[in-house]
């Protein structure tokens, strides 16, 4: 009897802990990395848009352009710490339950295990770029090598067009929930001036459905590949976003799209400071 209480008082503490102080930093640390990422990668493509970029708009060039900054190297370090906070906030929800109505059913909590596994690889590949030993890369070759090595399987191609339909259907929900302002949900709203709140509006929705929209566009170029049985079909983030200066609006949309991502980089660092963690 005294092992039983003596372990629902334990998970009682690490519950209160994953929900203390300690979570909301690393919840806060995270969603500045993010949006410090975010808003390179917006930068960066606005600048291919306008002829002038000669890096690549993906994580890979975003860490190029901040360790080009002065402090860079502490920059990296602080960026991939701010990672590793978000990582292991995901991991406290999927262990203790997110906030909010039904935080604590597997609809909320599947969600946040993978939110943490993406996360912890981006936390790495960015210590390990920082440490010197890559890690950057470019998104567009990843993706096609991934691809590659999934379509050698006997049902890869199956499993790539399925992962492809999955992320259209996610870019989809994004932009959705953006345009609806869902995130009013998670965020402490009675703290913000008229003002702050308009800013976090036009954050949130233009950065949101950007957001949504370069999601639904690599998906695209997946469930592509899978038809073609094509891994170079395959898009990452950099070719993805350029793939919008072929449309027939040009160069504009690109612009629009990273503008939008800008935007979105803006929306993390109101979350990180208004969110409910």
């Amino acid at each position: 009897m005294n092992a039983r209480v003596q372990a629902l008082t334990g998970r009682g503490r690490a519950r209160r802990a994953a929900n203390g102080s300690a979570a909301e930093g690393a919840a806060r640390a995270g969603l500045t990395a993010r949006g410090v990422i975010y808003l390179l990668v917006g930068i960066l493509a606005l600048q291919i848009a306008f002829g002038s970029g000669n890096r690549q708009a993906d994580r890979g060039g975003a860490l190029e352009e901040l360790a080009d900054k002065p402090f860079g190297a502490v920059l990296l370090w602080a960026l991939g710490a701010g990672l590793v906070g978000m990582a292991l906030w995901r991991l406290s929800e999927a262990l203790f339950g997110v906030t909010g109505k039904d935080g604590h059913t597997a609809k909320k909590r599947l969600p946040a295990a993978a939110r943490c596994v993406f996360y912890a690889f981006v936390a790495y590949s960015v210590l390990a770029f920082a440490a010197g030993a890559g890690g950057g890369g470019s998104s567009d070759r990843q993706s096609r090598d991934v691809t590659a090595r999934v379509m050698d399987i006997p049902t890869g191609r199956w499993l790539v067009g399925i992962a492809g339909v999955g992320i259209v259907i996610a870019g989809a929900v994004i932009g959705i929930q953006a345009a609806r302002r869902s995130y009013h949900k998670k965020m402490k709203l009675g703290e913000l001036s008229p003002r702050v709140r308009r800013m976090v509006d036009v954050t949130g929705v233009g950065g949101g459905v950007a957001r949504g929209l370069v999601f639904a566009g690599a998906g695209v170029f997946a469930v592509r590949a899978a038809v073609d049985y094509d891994p170079d079909r395959v898009k990452g983030l950099d070719d993805t976003l350029r793939s919008f200066a072929d449309t027939p609006l040009g160069p504009w949309l690109l612009v629009l799209v990273a503008a939008g991502l800008v935007l979105f980089g803006v929306f993390s660092f109101t979350l990180a400071r208004w969110r409910r963690v």
